[in-house]
């Protein structure tokens, strides 16, 4: 049979044990119960996105519990068809279909059976409406340099949380600075404003992160009046300092406003956020400090934000409450306000109901106690209704506990206590079950235990009875019940028995009586032998490299030899159970080899056994040694030790090899897996006898020489290779092949000169070493040259072919190699533009240089100017330098295809047509003939239209004008330059043409920093309108998200590069309009002689409102009444910038309640995908933009 019991040791199973007795007593299933509680919902919030919405409350008891709701106090009956419904359980669905806002409220379960009825906590179900800014109109601004001024936001209320964002119409942020504040409602406070605040754009965005909506405030327009006009005589110097001086005034406290006075009480919960603001307005702008009146601000959790304006203390506490001042403060004088918070805390436990079961006739107690600030008031409920509406006959009640005599079955009932204050409720429940039943013992019987000799044995008789019930064990065949301090029964019923031994082996029996009746059931208990193990060998020390092996011998008892499982490890870190990859340590069962042992090896190595009762576990320590053998005595170096040798293992003897002539002395070092040990005692000195040199000089060169000259050089030996006194070098040398005796001359340093009779010609060279006692092994011969000179001839140029218009590949003949005079390292290139072919201008001589190495005779030049004139020249270099040059070479480049313009753009469209211009290119590389203009339809799509071509043939024309396009589309253009050789590169640019009704305007666009004074704008016409609109350019950097672009609007395009007015095409227009203005007035003037009358709409298309065209040029554009459209971030015309990849109509992404889609200066990241439709900022409410979540 398999054992019940795991053992592990005697201190595993006692610490599972008492977890396990420390639990609440379970009634069985099978015992009528009251209903309890055990899984329900908390707040629930309907959002739009969601499919349904789950209402949970699930219950067990005896009978089966039923369920009923209360909505709002009120019973709520499922009589709504589309709420689903389950089987034996209180939890019901809302599928998110049609209006759902009527099952707005609070609901609570209450799960009943003729026992009592349990009751759940409130539940809030939260349908939110779509948050929107009401419809208004708002009131021009207007105010002088230097005033205050508040900019109300006034969000609307929604489902928190809410972020509050003042922007510019193209969703620039406002930037607030010590002078500018966004208060936490969302105002937007001025101390002192500005020429520069004026704007017709405020615009307040408030954001519903759960929601994913974002709502818009109609813009809102502040006009600030300068003062200069105070003395228009004044320099500007003179005028900014009197104005400045009659605004100059002490700090006036916006936030907290006026009418709450000098001080305010401010109520924050424990454990939040308390955030304290001060605002004051101001010239010079006044600055704010904090502190707290009669102690010191929290250190670590308190911080100023918005230039000091915020006072922020996170995780208040009790110790946070108390008086705080702020002080606004300019050199004028000082404004203060004190605050007074109050800490206060929603109710919390400090003693909960607890459930129990109870006899007939028995007592008993239910305490609960709350904490809280104010003080939580307790109520206590009976089965879901109040205590006082179904009192129990011999219940005593209190605020805090519910005394019980005599307890009767009809007594059963739920009690629940709640604590409540300002700040929340909180519910506990707590079953009192009257119940008189026999034993009932829920352990099965015959069960089979085992465990080992010396470990603990548990066995089980988990029981239910109510009376309370005895407990006592017996061994079957003694039939007496167990004594002894071996011996321990747990109120649950458990038998525990300490040290086993194999005399406690066999049946047992459990007993369990009350005054109902008793119960049994008997339990079968093994002994088993205990494991061992035996790791050998016992703590070896093992020589470096060597190999180890080590093994785990084992002894089990036979029952649990099917379950025994071997492991090792190292310094407590286990090894993979074959060993390691590449095969140093193998792994077979109770067997551990490592080969090829390294210092790291050594350590701590543990055998464990595990089996199905017990472990057990043999170490063994391995030590690595290895001795290094250090010696002292190079001359050149007195005093350093050096490392002569290693020796592996237990040796402690070893040959040394030593040089001769040295005087030695030697100490020892002995190294394991942790370090080296300090050194041993330095050996007597040992000076070993001189030797002849058995080494000669390496490394045999030739340093840089001049012509017929040779400087030899070599590593000279050190004095550890030197072997005796009076060291010098043979040096003996002769030209390489000819039959002359070798010459020779002996030095004592490591260099001699010698000169030759030829120019760079081969000698064999020998360096030997010598000394008092002889010379060194017979040296090897190397070859060496002599001085090289520079090479006296040129190449001579046979032909320059010209591969293409940039390219040519030049070819020479090589000079002779007696003319090189030294090693030919290759051949230059020299070459240098003389003219331009297209204008015959001379260019200064500016040579490039390019070089060829080895023997070589052609290399290509490339990176040449199209169309010009070079002259080029071939000289040959070697070590020594170069040679001379060949005669220039004079070729010609070819025409070749232009580089792009260097600009195109959309000057002016319409509906169905637009204007293009453009620039020269750079580099025309030929006579220009033309160009080619191509372009296609590119609409927000993957797919694009066919691509157009046309040539334009005529080269100095730098504009267009295309016509027969469709209207409201998006184009894509291209202009390559040309010649004769064909098209360049082409530029391109994106732009739509505008919808039916609308006006042609001019373009152009360039970059613009919004906190500039002036902006680069190119006017096109003396006296021209322009109208600057900044345009969101770039959707996905983070860093500057929103960048501009400015548009400006003329009346007319006048023309970028010629003066027309002296066209004659231009001259005769002129005339021809001065003619029929002229025949129009006559007839004006007849007409009107005669009493004839204009229309009203006439005059009014004659003479406008200048108010009102006030209002339409500064209008940013079209508004609509509809109040759900999704918000835009700008005009169908400043579409035509944006990539095609890229929505004009983005704004921002949300996570659902998650405020990290912002960055830390509140910058909307991303963008959000609404509404199909695309329409504009409305005019009178709100915009809303709802848009889905991406994971």
């Amino acid at each position: 049979m398999e054992p019940r019991l795991n053992g592990k040791g005697l201190i595993i199973s006692l610490i599972f044990f008492l977890l396990k007795f420390s639990t609440a007593i379970e009634i069985p299933p099978s015992v009528q119960q009251v209903p309890t509680i055990i899984k329900q919902s908390k707040v629930q919030v309907a959002f739009p996105f969601d499919e349904y919405f789950q209402i949970e409350c699930e219950a067990k008891g005896n009978p089966e519990p039923t369920f009923t709701w209360t909505k709002d106090g009120n019973p709520f009956h499922f009589t709504d068809h589309r709420i689903i419904t389950s089987n034996n359980s209180g939890t019901f669905r809302i599928p998110n279909e049609g209006h759902i806002s009527h099952f707005q409220g609070k609901y609570r379960c209450f799960a009943s059976n003729k026992l009592g009825i349990a009751m759940s906590e409130e539940i809030e179900f939260i349908v939110p409406s779509v948050p929107k800014f009401p419809k208004e109109k708002i009131d021009p601004l207007e105010v002088e340099e230097g005033d205050p001024i508040v900019l109300p936001c006034n969000p609307p209320k929604g489902l928190p949380p809410l972020h509050i964002y003042w922007m510019n119409i193209e969703l620039e942020h406002i930037e607030q600075d010590e002078r500018v504040y966004m208060s936490q409602k969302g105002d937007l406070y001025f101390a002192n404003v500005e020429e520069k605040d004026s704007r017709n754009d405020y615009c307040c965005f408030a954001a519903f992160p759960r929601l994913r909506t974002i709502v818009q405030k109609m813009p809102m327009k502040l006009t600030v009046n300068s003062l200069k006009h105070a003395n228009d005589s004044s320099s500007s110097t003179e005028i900014g300092s009197k104005a400045n001086s009659i605004k100059q005034r002490k700090p006036k406290l916006l936030l907290p406003p006026t009418e709450s006075g000098s001080e305010s009480s401010i109520t924050i919960l424990k454990g939040e956020t308390l955030l304290l603001e001060c605002f004051a307005e101001g010239l010079p702008t006044p600055q704010v400090d904090w502190n707290k009146i009669g102690g010191d601000l929290p250190k670590g959790r308190e911080t100023k934000e918005n230039y000091g304006k915020t006072l922020k203390i996170e995780n208040v506490s009790y110790q946070d409450k108390g008086n705080y001042r702020c002080t606004a403060s300019n050199f004028l004088g000082t404004a203060t306000h004190d605050f007074h918070v109050i800490v206060e805390e929603p109710p919390r436990w400090t003693k909960k109901p607890q459930s129990a079961v109870y006899s007939t006739g028995s007592n008993g107690i239910l305490l609960c106690e709350a904490e809280g600030e104010p003080q939580p008031t307790i109520k206590w409920r009976v089965n879901g209704s109040p205590i006082d509406n179904h009192p129990f006959a011999g219940d005593v009640v209190f605020p805090r506990e519910i005394s019980f005599t005599n307890l009767q079955p009809n007594h059963t009932a739920v009690y629940q206590c709640e604590a409540s204050n300002v700040h929340g409720t909180i519910l506990a429940s707590a079953n009192v079950d009257v119940v008189d039943v026999r034993p009932l013992i829920q352990t099965k019987d015959g069960e089979n235990y085992a465990t080992v000799v010396g470990y603990s044995a548990f066995l089980h008789c988990e029981f239910f009875a109510s009376p309370e019930a005895v407990v006592s064990w017996q061994k079957v065949e003694e039939a007496k019940p167990l004594e002894g301090r071996r011996y321990h029964v747990y109120d649950n019923g458990t038998l525990q028995i300490n040290r086993t031994t194999e005399e406690d082996a066999g049946s047992y029996s459990c007993w369990v009586e009350n005054a109902i009746g008793k119960t049994a059931v008997t339990a079968n208990l093994d002994i088993r032998n205990a494991t061992q193990l035996r790791v050998s060998p016992k703590n070896p020390r093992i020589p470096k490299l060597h190999m180890l092996e080590l093994h785990c011998e084992s002894k089990c008892d036979l029952h649990l030899k099917h379950s025994l499982k071997l492991s090792w490890s190292k310094d407590g870190e286990a090894f993979e159970i074959n060993g390691t990859e590449d095969g140093r340590i193998i792994i077979d069962g109770a067997n551990l080899t490592i080969s090829n042992v390294t210092l790291e090896d050594q350590g701590i190595y543990c055998c464990s056994a595990l089996t199905a009762l017990d472990s057990a576990a043999d170490i063994t320590q391995v030590t690595v040694l290895e001795y290094i053998v250090e010696f002292e005595g190079n001359k050149e170096d007195p005093g350093r030790w050096e490392e002569l040798t290693r020796v592996q293992g237990k040796k402690t003897t070893v040959i040394l090899p030593l040089a001769p002539f040295v005087r030695y002395q030697f100490r020892v070092i002995a190294v394991n897996e942790v370090g080296r040990s300090q050194p041993s005692q330095p050996s007597d000195h040992h000076e070993t006898p001189p030797a002849a040199p058995d080494r000669n000089p390496q490394n045999i060169r030739v340093q840089a020489s001049q012509p017929k000259e040779m400087i030899i050089k070599w590593e000279p030996l050190k004095s550890m290779e030197q072997n005796g006194p009076g060291l010098e070098y043979r040096v003996t040398w002769k030209p390489q092949g000819a039959p002359v005796e070798w010459e020779e001359e002996t030095v004592t340093n490591h260099t001699l000169r010698v000169m030759t009779p030829a120019v760079y010609a081969p000698y064999d060279v020998k360096v030997q070493a010598i000394n008092q006692l002889g010379s060194g092994p017979a040296p090897q011969s190397v070859t060496l040259y002599s001085g090289e000179d520079y090479p006296d001839t040129a190449p001579v140029i046979h032909g320059v072919d010209v591969i293409n218009s940039t390219l040519v590949k030049v070819t020479w003949s090589t000079i002779p190699k007696d003319r090189v005079h030294g090693r030919l390292k290759g051949y230059q290139i020299n070459w240098w533009k003389t003219k331009s072919l297209l204008d015959g201008r001379t260019h200064p001589k500016e040579v490039n240089v390019l070089r060829f190495s080895g023997q070589r005779n052609s290399g290509m030049v490339p990176s040449l100017d199209a169309f010009s004139e070079f002259h080029l020249t071939v000289l040959a270099y070697n070590s020594k330098g170069a040679g001379p040059e060949s005669e220039p070479y004079i070729f010609q480049t070819p025409e070749g295809v232009p580089e792009q313009p260097t600009f195109l753009k959309v000057i002016k469209v319409d509906k169905d047509t637009a204007t293009l211009s453009w620039g020269l290119p750079k580099k025309l590389n030929g006579n220009l003939t033309g160009y080619l203009l191509q372009y296609q339809i590119i609409n927000d799509t993957y797919e694009i239209g066919e691509l157009n071509d046309i040539n334009i043939t005529t080269p100095s024309k730098p504009s267009w004008h295309l016509s027969n396009l469709n209207a409201t589309t998006k184009y894509k253009f291209y202009l390559r330059a040309c010649t004769s050789r064909g098209c360049g590169k082409p530029i391109t640019e994106e732009s739509s043409t505008l919808g039916e009704g609308s006006k042609g305007i001019g373009k152009i666009s360039e970059g613009v920093n919004l906190t500039q004074k002036t902006h680069p704008i190119e006017v096109f016409e003396p006296g021209a309108e322009h109208i600057v609109r900044l345009m969101t350019k770039n959707w996905g950097d983070n860093d500057s998200i929103f960048q501009d672009v400015i548009e400006t609007r003329g009346r007319e395009y006048a023309g970028l590069y010629d003066d027309i007015s002296t066209q004659g095409w231009f001259i005769g227009l002129m005339c021809a309009i001065a003619l029929l203005t002229l025949v129009l007035l006559t007839v004006c003037f007849v007409k009107r002689n005669r009493g004839g009358k204009y229309s009203v709409k006439e005059k009014e298309d004659l003479h406008p409102d200048p108010e009102i065209q006030s209002v339409k040029d500064e209008t940013f554009g079209e508004y609509s009444d509809s109040d759900e459209k999704p918000l835009k971030g700008s005009l169908r015309s400043l579409n035509r910038d944006m990539q095609p990849t890229e929505s004009a109509d983005s704004l921002v992404e949300y996570g659902e309640g998650d405020h990290a889609l912002f960055n830390e200066d509140g910058s909307f990241i991303g963008a959000y995908a609404g509404s199909k439709e695309k329409g504009s900022v409305e005019s009178n409410g709100s915009s809303t933009a709802t848009f889905p979540l991406r994971a």
